[in-house]
């Protein structure tokens, strides 16, 4: 069964590896992007483009409306190519506001256009120290400071949002992403390659309740079990091309 979905943030590595599975399952996809001449782009792909700004709320509310979503997709991020070392201080705080801010205008819209799920991306390095692995319901690094502060700040307000809002709300805590689009042939522990990543917010369509889920391959750093129980995630999936 084919589902209308609204994905914000559809030219990031991952949003690129996202919409063509979404296709091929046979659902209709409305995607975003904040520039006009890649909307053609994605109507070459089979997707209807929404050309707008996370954070111009009235605008973000009224394409959302229009496309009837059953399903929200959030892959927004505001991050440099191949995370420029050299850009990441500014892009940090971007970041944050992307994931505060325009997660909570993202809610809004969903909530207004009477979406029934929710699906978010978060990272699965924000947790506070202490024994590891992490499951998903070791606490979050509330206490960092300096960059990784603003960057776990954005994190908590991103996940407290979508998990409180009212509809399925499902948290996918990535690890460090690797593979086409992300600039890294590797990547360090708890990792996770693009495809199986995109390939989690798929299965998230119809599985999993209301809550987070570690994707990840395995690792040392985080639990990973209950990705594959729940959503019946593989870490070795990958896209044919």
């Amino acid at each position: 069964m084919g589902y209308r979905i609204f994905l914000a943030g559809a030219f990031g590595a991952l949003g690129r590896r996202l919409v063509p599975q979404l296709l091929e399952a046979g659902h209709q996809v409305t995607a975003t992007t904040r520039q006009a001449a890649k909307a053609e782009d994605l109507r070459a792909l089979g997707a209807d483009p929404a050309v707008i700004d996370v954070f111009d709320a009235g605008g973000l509310r009224a394409a959302v409306a229009a496309a009837k979503p059953e399903i929200v997709i959030h892959q927004l991020t505001d991050l440099p190519a191949g995370l420029d070392p050299g850009k990441m201080g500014e892009a940090i705080a971007r970041n944050a506001r992307v994931r505060e801010e325009g997660t909570r205008n993202l809610v809004e819209a969903a909530k207004s256009a009477g979406a029934r799920r929710l699906i978010a991306q978060s990272i699965a390095w924000a947790y506070a120290p202490g024994r590891e692995p992490h499951a998903e319901n070791d606490a979050l690094d509330s206490g960092a400071e300096g960059g990784r502060g603003i960057s776990v700040g954005g994190v908590i307000a991103l996940e407290r949002q979508v998990l409180e809002a009212p509809m399925t709300g499902i948290v996918l805590r990535y690890g460090h992403l690797y593979g086409p689009g992300t600039g890294a042939g590797t990547a360090t522990d708890p990792a996770v390659h693009v495809d199986a990543a995109a390939y989690a917010a798929l299965l998230a369509l119809e599985q999993g309740a209301r809550g987070a889920f570690n994707v990840a391959e395995p690792n040392s750093h985080v639990m990973t079990d209950k990705a594959g129980s729940e959503l019946g995630w593989r870490a070795d999936f990958r896209l044919a091309v």
